[in-house]
């Protein structure tokens, strides 16, 4: 595999596109910080104790907290963590002034933690993880390997397993893929373009010969 060597975490039966799930959470808090009112949609993670909770939401609250350490001939294999996230979504959707706060503090917790000294811009796993899924089966950038991985390479991946997918009956993976100039290896959406095209140009064909030989 040549590098870079993209790692994704898939979870399966993890339904991100619930209504309750998806409405729960503030852009403009995201945005602008604490000073910005409104934030009943974040119920029912939006304050404690009487504080409000940035950032707030079930979605934020939820952040995948999983981590992975890779070992190739018992040396790590470093994995770069930046750059994760959309350029777009760290540039205009998460402040660069705004911090985490009261977040997590809760006698219920959810998932991972975030650095309060460290801007909502550069939370990038708290960045991927907002970016909710469509499908309730779904991968997510974790980080890039760097090196070529070598035929035969054993790579042992050590697993701190945080995150509770058990109650709800989801699974978790772990991939690692390549892309090209031409994006990823799935054939799928490729395929259906193909197949897509070829009928139009199919129907297009049919309607010009029934012009041509029947015109109105």
């Amino acid at each position: 595999m040549k590098a870079p060597i993209y790692i994704y975490y898939q979870l399966d039966n993890y339904y991100q596109n619930h209504r309750r799930y998806v409405k729960s959470r503030s852009d403009k808090q995201l945005l602008h910080g604490q000073n910005q009112h409104g934030i009943s949609s974040c119920q029912p993670v939006e304050v404690n104790n009487d504080r409000p909770i940035i950032p707030c939401g079930l979605i934020a609250w939820s952040l995948f907290n999983d981590t992975f350490t890779f070992i190739r001939n018992r040396a790590e294999l470093k994995v770069n963590r930046k750059n994760i996230a959309w350029k777009s979504d760290r540039e205009h959707k998460f402040g660069k002034n705004v911090y985490p706060f009261n977040f997590q503090n809760g006698t219920l917790i959810g998932g991972g933690k975030l650095n309060p000294r460290i801007p909502l811009s550069d939370q990038e796993d708290l960045i991927v993880w907002m970016r909710t899924s469509a499908l309730p089966s779904f991968r997510k950038l974790y980080g890039r390997i760097e090196k070529d991985l070598d035929v035969d390479d054993v790579v042992v991946v050590h697993l701190m397993n945080n995150y509770n997918t058990y109650s709800f009956g989801g699974k978790k993976k772990l991939v690692l893929s390549t892309t090209s100039w031409l994006g990823g290896k799935n054939d799928f959406l490729g395929l259906a373009y193909v197949f897509i095209g070829s009928s139009s140009v199919t129907i297009a064909v049919v309607f010009t010969l029934l012009h041509l030989l029947s015109p109105r």
